[in-house]
């Protein structure tokens, strides 16, 4: 059984940086892309950035681009998403995931973590 789960989520000044973990057991973690998402307050859940498997491949939503960073570790199935320059607008749960059936929107993976709350005060 896939379980993901998210840590690192928190409150910070806006401005401010923060890095989420996600780490993955139940598979061969190497061999499968990875994606974080967000949702916030009265939104949708939206993509925000994907990594393939060999982290030869990275994708940004354009609201991030310049600002977050994805990357991975095969070796300890972890996924980070450091955060810098933080905006209000940035709040929300963030959400990893695999199985990803496309690097963008509308959100679609096979299995996604329980998330983790990131607020940014203005």
């Amino acid at each position: 059984q896939v379980q993901l789960v998210e840590s690192g989520g928190g409150l910070v000044e806006a401005g401010g940086s923060l890095r989420l973990a996600c780490a993955a057991s139940g598979r061969r973690f190497s061999t499968y892309d990875m994606g974080w998402f967000r949702q916030a307050p009265g939104k949708e859940r939206e993509f925000v950035a994907a990594i393939g498997w060999s982290s030869d491949v990275t994708v940004y939503a354009d609201s991030v681009k310049g600002r977050f960073t994805i990357s991975r570790d095969n070796a300890k199935n972890t996924v980070f998403l450091q955060m810098n320059s933080l905006k209000f607008e940035d709040t929300a749960v963030y959400y990893c995931a695999t199985d990803l059936a496309r690097y963008g929107n509308p959100p679609a993976a096979k299995y996604w973590g329980q998330g983790t709350q990131v607020t940014v005060s203005s």
